[in-house]
């Protein structure tokens, strides 16, 4: 089984790339973040002509939203509050093997590190903290994927010395990330296979004319899962060149492979 995740930053403006992705990489199952549609404008039709029947939706107008497409049945498990103002930034869902799978789009964070003054920052450290309270009472085999807004690693941004001080890759949000990993002894199939320091970067900003030449990176996205899941995986990988795709997202997506 392939579960790809991938915020897609609109996906109703970004429909022609996501059905090229779901015709040259085929997975089974993908988990996009902000879609920015509410669930009756979803583009339903688009996915179900290429066979992908399941889809389950937890939108909003204009920002945020999250959808899990799958060619194999799923069944909608929970939506969870983490932002502690009903923002659409969760949805689950539990596969046919009883594994569950959580696709979460943690905030952003604003653009000042500290939470007395960008009320923002704050509001991500909670959300963070809030799923790290979840993970330590998770008993379930779970996979947990999607834009977690974080680069954890010196090597997961582009300069770890010029980033230090910006938003997604603070030593706070570090910390709490790493407390959230540590709450399940979750682990990261993304440096599982593409071992540190080798690139492994997820998104780069619109700002650079060309993003290869600036390579200024970070790695925001993550697929996480149970020890006794991540011991199925057999692959992962980062589909940069959708970067260079028509009309792209600032993210492109990560595929990781199970045998199941």
């Amino acid at each position: 089984m392939k579960i790809a995740s991938w915020n897609i930053n609109s996906v109703r403006f970004r429909i022609g790339i996501v059905e090229q992705f779901l015709r040259e990489e085929s997975p089974d199952i993908l988990c996009l973040q902000e879609t920015k549609v509410i669930d009756g404008d979803f583009p339903e039709d688009a996915f179900r002509a290429l066979g992908y029947d399941h889809i389950i939706k937890h939108g909003q107008r204009m920002h945020h939203g999250v959808a899990i497409i799958s060619r194999v049945p799923v069944v909608e498990d929970d939506r969870l509050d983490w932002q502690a103002n009903q923002e659409a930034r969760h949805v689950g869902v539990k596969l046919p093997n009883g594994v569950r799978l959580e696709n979460v789009y943690v905030p952003a964070g604003g653009d000042v590190p500290n939470r007395e003054v960008n009320p923002k920052f704050g509001q991500k450290l909670d959300f963070v903290e809030r799923m790290t309270q979840w993970s330590a009472q998770l008993d379930t085999p779970t996979i947990l994927s999607g834009d977690f807004n974080i680069a954890p690693l010196e090597c997961d941004v582009w300069s770890h010395k010029q980033l230090l001080d910006v938003v997604s890759h603070t030593p706070i949000e570090v910390e709490a990330l790493g407390r959230l990993q540590a709450a399940h002894d979750w682990v990261d199939l993304g440096r599982r296979f593409i071992p540190a320091p080798e690139r492994c970067f997820t998104w780069w900003s619109y700002r650079a004319k060309d993003w290869r030449a600036s390579n200024r990176g970070r790695r925001l996205d993550h697929m996480w899962a149970s020890p006794s899941v991540a011991d199925q995986a057999t692959a992962h990988k980062v589909c940069e060149p959708c970067r260079d795709w028509l009309k792209p997202s600032d993210h492109v997506p990560i595929v990781t492979e199970f045998a199941w």
